[in-house]
């Protein structure tokens, strides 16, 4: 194999080795991302844990709906074409490259089918990223160009496995989609412990799932918006199954993919058949070598932010949250209630503060100290090969 992984603020040249650049795993607003972590997080510290009664309370008092957590979600705030547009304008404006670009949003194949009419977007792969419930964990994988006329059929394969899963069927299904000449399954953001069940019992759960279905995964993500010492990791899991690491951005706010793949290719699915073979190039992004907790954040400020130019019922942030009625059925917050309760504005305003200049330098000083560049500077030297 041969995989390899470069800064670009250390080689600044490495783009004229290429020609074009691919960006994978993005989201725009047709992504429901779930709200269930928050509630799984407080759950598991005691400090946060007696709070949410009081919670519960306020809540109910603004709307008469009891909060649950693992029916809520929210969505990011691009439409399909402005992710699509981010993603462009780093890659052919800011390193003059070719783009290739894949939008995965959550068990959805909406924004890439949408994107087909527009004439600057008629090639986009057809993608999503697929919930995977597995040994008491969640998992996620890239699931990128789908044949077209079959890519409906597809998911609902997929969505009928994440609402009763069955392990036969996630071997069967990978197996199938696996004899797709030009489809690419990923493993996203391998080590990431998205429901909190605890370190020990995520990795085993790893182990357990590669045991199964490893030679059915093409490559092992490393994420844009995880940290190099959970990415070195992945990098060392890709070494151990014989796996190609390749880069996705996990974008969902307005900061274009930190991580891009480096290739000499001109369509996806030729991409596709390198990654198959085992060869990639990984390049990190000057965005990249800040705190990603810093970058997490941004991120926040992003989903909470006013967008008067985004069309009406997606402007504010509570017309972007969604939670079930009294009759279960999901509605934007904003309909839920007559104006946001006054104690969730205040949270948010405090929030917001990281808009202004004076707080946002002050952040940028202090995360700085946790920043990635001199991890990555000391790891990686000039590039890591493998």
């Amino acid at each position: 194999m041969g995989n390899q992984f470069t800064c670009l603020w250390q080689d600044r040249d490495v783009t004229r080795q290429f020609k074009t650049a691919v960006s994978l795993h993005g989201h725009t607003n047709r992504s429901k991302e779930s709200l269930y972590f928050i509630g799984e997080f407080m759950k598991k510290h005691p400090a946060l844990r007696c709070t949410l009664p009081y919670l519960d309370r306020r809540a109910m008092r603004a709307s008469a709906i009891k909060p649950n957590l693992w029916k809520a979600y929210w969505t990011p705030p691009l439409p399909p074409l402005e992710a699509f547009t981010v993603e462009r304008k780093q890659i052919e404006d800011n390193l003059g490259m070719q783009s290739l670009i894949s939008l995965t949003d959550h068990d959805t194949i909406q924004a890439p089918l949408l994107l087909r009419v527009v004439p600057e977007a008629r090639r986009i792969p057809v993608s999503l990223e697929w919930s995977v419930p597995f040994a008491g964990t969640i998992f996620h994988l890239g699931i990128h160009n789908l044949p077209t006329a079959e890519a409906s059929a597809w998911v609902e394969r997929m969505t009928a496995y994440t609402a009763r899963p069955n392990p036969q069927e996630l071997r069967d299904l990978l197996a199938a989609v696996g004899k797709i000449p030009q489809a690419l399954v990923v493993f996203n953001h391998p080590l990431w412990d998205l429901p909190h069940i605890g370190k020990l019992q995520h990795r085993s759960a790893v182990r357990e799932l590669l045991s199964a279905v490893n030679q059915f995964f093409h490559g092992f993500e490393l994420g844009g918006l995880r940290s190099w010492q959970e990415n070195r990791e992945v990098i060392e899991l890709a070494q151990a199954y014989r796996r190609p690491f390749i880069a996705g951005g996990d974008r969902h706010g307005c900061e274009p993919s930190a991580l891009l793949n480096l290739t000499n290719v001109n369509s996806f699915s030729e991409f596709v058949t390198e990654v198959k073979d085992g060869h990639s190039h990984v390049l990190a992004m000057p965005q990249y070598a800040d705190c990603a907790a810093l970058r997490v954040y941004h991120t926040v400020l992003d989903v909470i932010r006013y967008y008067p130019d985004h069309s009406v019922g997606a402007r504010h942030w509570d017309e972007r949250v969604y939670h079930p009625d009294l009759q279960g059925v999901p509605r934007p917050a904003s309909m839920l209630w007559d104006f946001p309760p006054p104690f969730m504005t205040r949270i948010l305003n405090i929030v917001r503060l990281g808009e202004t200049e004076p707080v946002r330098s002050a952040l940028r000083f202090a995360f700085s100290r946790g920043g990635q560049l001199a991890k990555v500077n000391l790891d990686a030297g000039q590039g890591v090969s493998v």
